[in-house]
């Protein structure tokens, strides 16, 4: 197996340094506190040469976090996880040695929504002595390995998202059918392109698909449990070690991503703003 190196691009501004051969790199020589539209845009395309970009030691306040996202778009406010009272668009996903929890499957955020997040930047507010990474996978690189078989297998092919996957455990049955009402179920393509850089990637969320469209329960469980493997590939994947005051901002079109339940007791805070996104086509 090989997998090509991102092409690496000069930029006059900001500092990138890829940290895989497949997908991730680090930003430097910029503090997000103070931007121009000139640095906005070398970071731009960086965001879509690499997937996911990585900074360090940017102390921003709640308020900057929400200045800098909104630079790329229209910001989403999650229906259903803890946020910021004073900042709604900042939702909080924390682990403390009393309540521990981690996003420990690898997904696509949101897609249950009809217009799934363009994407989203986490800052580490509160960070472990040790553990709590987060993986992140190439989506395009994930379909592009696979056979020319399955591409055609799949290739046109629907799957069903629910929000009742992940939010409607333990809820009563007809408050579930309330909120289905509020976000029903959605159909988008295994295949999306991307509308930027018109790449083709998988298109899948674990935490959301119900099923495949026009398939038996047993056809869409075993296709759907092959292509969830793609994202286990090594060569797909990085690792992000945090610090605190790190940023993590990842394009949800065409990555997943998986938080590492490794910090033990440890005290971990994140805080995520994220992007309106667009109907997968």
């Amino acid at each position: 197996m090989r997998v090509d190196t991102v092409g690496v691009a000069d930029y006059d501004r900001i500092r990138v340094e890829p940290i895989t051969g497949s997908i991730g790199a680090e930003i430097s020589n910029v503090d997000l506190r103070d931007l121009d539209d000139e640095i906005l845009d070398e970071i731009q395309d960086a965001w879509m040469a690499h997937k996911v970009l990585f900074f360090h030691d940017q102390d921003l306040t709640q308020q900057q976090h929400v200045d800098y996202v909104s630079w790329f778009g229209e910001l989403e406010i999650h229906p259903f996880v803890k946020n910021v009272e004073a900042h709604p668009e900042i939702i909080v996903i924390e682990s403390t040695p009393e309540s521990f929890s981690a996003a420990e499957t690898w997904h696509s955020d949101v897609t249950f929504r009809e217009s799934p997040p363009l994407g989203s930047v986490l800052i580490g507010r509160k960070i472990p002595k040790w553990g709590g990474d987060t993986c992140f996978a190439n989506m395009t690189l994930a379909y592009e390995m696979l056979s020319d078989a399955v591409k055609e297998e799949i290739d046109g092919m629907y799957a069903i998202h629910s929000y009742a996957k992940a939010f409607g455990t333990g809820v009563p049955a007809e408050e579930v059918e309330q909120m289905r009402k509020k976000f029903p179920d959605q159909k988008h393509p295994l295949v999306r392109t991307h509308p930027v850089t018109g790449q083709k990637s998988l298109f899948m969320a674990r935490n959301f698909m119900l099923t495949i469209d026009g398939m038996t329960p047993d056809e869409s469980r075993s296709l759907r449990h092959r292509l969830y493997e793609q994202s286990q590939i090594p060569e797909l994947q990085c690792r992000f070690r945090w610090r605190q005051n790190s940023i993590a901002q990842w394009d949800n079109r065409c990555t997943q991503h998986y938080a590492v339940p490794d910090h033990g007791g440890g005290h971990r805070r994140v805080e995520r703003v994220t992007l309106v996104g667009d109907r997968p086509v």
